[in-house]
């Protein structure tokens, strides 16, 4: 069982920046496939990020291809995502998860999800 809690949310201008992270308990974090998806209200939850196993792979949504960057550490079981250069249409509520095998970008091949954290991005 892998329980994942992100954290580094909240309220930032536009043009601004933060680091989400998701931090996992339980074992064999480095076994697991990583990604970051986004849910706006009244919306599908959309993939935004994934990083494999090792974080030798990454992969991003086109809408956030230079701005954002996902990345892991095994050692402290957590995966970050540095967002840059937010956008209004960026407000979102940032999920992490988790899943076995390679990286995709369907929320229903992930396995364990975090409760979210929000991101507001004012204009």
């Amino acid at each position: 069982q892998v329980q994942l809690v992100e954290s580094g949310g909240g309220l930032v201008q536009a043009g601004g920046s933060m680091r989400l992270s998701c931090a996992s308990s339980g074992r064999a974090f480095s076994s697991y496939t990583m990604g970051w998806f986004r849910q706006a209200p009244g919306v599908e939850r959309d993939f935004v990020a994934g990083i494999s196993q090792t974080g030798g792979r990454t992969y991003y949504a086109d809408s956030v291809k230079g701005r954002f960057a996902i990345s892991r550490d095994n050692v402290k079981n957590t995966v970050y995502l540095q967002v840059d250069s937010l956008k209004p249409e960026d407000t979102a509520v940032y999920y992490c998860a988790a899943k076995y095998g390679s990286i995709s970008y369907l929320n229903r091949d992930y396995n364990y999800w975090g409760q979210g954290t929000q991101v507001t991005v004012s204009s």
